[in-house]
C-alpha cells in the first residue's frame, strides 16, 4: 500500500476506536448510534449530490451493506450492555476476520494456509484470555460482541466489492451511508416512541460528534479498499483494537492489565494474520 492510504487507514482505525468509545460511554446507547448513523447520512448527503451516481451494478451491494449495518448497530448495542469497553471492543473487532477465515474452511471448503492458521489460534487465544473470568451478565455481551463479528465482516465484503464496481469509491460511500443512516431514527421512533434527538442535551452532542468521526472513519477505509488490497487494509485496520486499549485507560478509567495487554495484541496480531492471508 502507498504512504497515504497506510496513515489515512491508521487515522480511520483511530477515529473507529474513538466514536466505539463515544457510543460506550452512552447512557442510551440505541439512541447515541442512532444519532451517530444520522448524522453520517447527512454529512455524505452533499457528496451523494455532487459525485455521480454509483454504476447500477454496485447498488445490490449498498443494499445488502446497509441491512447488515443496521443489523450491526443493535448487536453492538447488546455487546456494550456490559463489560469494558476496552474488553469488549477487541473481541468484536478481532472475532471478524476468525469467523470469515473458519467459515471459509467449513462451508467452502478453502484451505488454510500457514499464515491463517497461525491467525485462527492467536485471535482464539485473546478472546478465550480476554473473556476469562467474566460472569454470566458479562457472557452475554461477549455472545453479542462476537456476532457483531459476522456483521462486520458481511458489510465489510460488501463494501470492498461494490466500491470497486461503483466506479466512484466515494459516490458508493456516500449512498452506504444515507441508506443505512436514514432508517435508523424510524426503527428508533418505533421501539421507543420519541425523537432520537429529544431531549437535545449533552448526550445527543457527543453522538453528533461521533457520527462525523464515524463518517470519516469508515469512509476512509471504503475508499481505501477499493484502490488497495482488501486483506491489507482489514489487518491495518485492526490497529484500532491497541488504540481503544489506550482509549479505555486514558479517558474512561478501565484497568490495564498485563493480561489484558496480552489479550489485546494477541488479537490484533491474530487479525492481522488472518487479513493479510487472503
Amino acid at each position: 500500500m502507498k504512504p497515504l492510504v497506510i496513515a489515512l487507514v491508521l487515522g480511520a482505525a483511530i477515529l473507529h476506536a474513538g466514536w466505539n468509545a463515544v457510543l460506550r460511554s452512552s447512557m442510551d446507547r440505541l439512541r447515541g448510534i442512532t444519532v451517530m448513523s444520522l448524522v453520517s447520512a447527512a454529512v455524505a448527503a452533499p457528496f451523494a449530490i455532487a459525485l455521480p451516481l454509483p454504476a447500477p451494478v454496485s447498488w445490490p451491494y449498498i443494499a445488502f451493506s446497509a441491512v447488515v449495518q443496521i443489523g450491526y448497530c443493535f448487536v453492538l448495542v447488546r455487546a456494550y450492555r456490559e463489560g469494558d469497553f476496552g474488553q469488549i471492543y477487541p473481541i468484536a473487532r478481532g472475532s471478524s476476520p476468525l469467523l470469515v477465515t473458519l467459515g471459509a474452511a467449513l462451508f467452502a471448503h478453502e484451505h488454510l494456509p500457514s499464515l491463517a492458521l497461525l491467525g485462527v489460534f492467536l485471535v482464539s487465544a485473546g478472546i478465550f484470555a480476554s473473556a476469562r473470568g467474566i460472569d454470566r451478565a458479562h457472557l452475554g455481551s461477549v455472545l453479542a460482541a462476537l456476532a457483531s463479528g459476522i456483521f462486520i465482516a458481511g458489510y465489510s465484503l460488501a463494501d470492498g466489492t461494490g466500491s470497486r464496481l461503483s466506479g466512484n469509491a466515494e459516490s458508493y460511500t456516500a449512498w452506504s451511508f444515507i441508506c443505512q443512516g436514514v432508517p435508523m431514527p424510524l426503527l428508533y421512533l418505533a421501539l421507543r416512541r420519541r425523537s432520537p434527538l429529544q431531549p437535545f442535551d449533552g448526550q445527543a452532542l457527543r453522538a453528533i460528534g461521533g457520527g462525523v468521526v464515524s463518517a470519516v472513519a469508515y469512509g476512509t477505509v471504503i475508499v481505501a479498499m477499493s484502490i488497495s488490497p482488501m486483506g491489507a487494509v482489514s489487518a491495518l485496520r485492526e490497529t484500532s483494537i491497541l488504540f481503544a486499549a489506550v482509549i479505555a485507560r486514558v479517558f474512561m478509567g478501565e484497568p490495564l492489565t498485563r493480561r489484558r495487554i496480552a489479550a489485546v495484541s494477541t488479537i490484533a496480531i491474530g487479525a492481522a494474520c488472518l487479513s493479510l492471508a487472503h
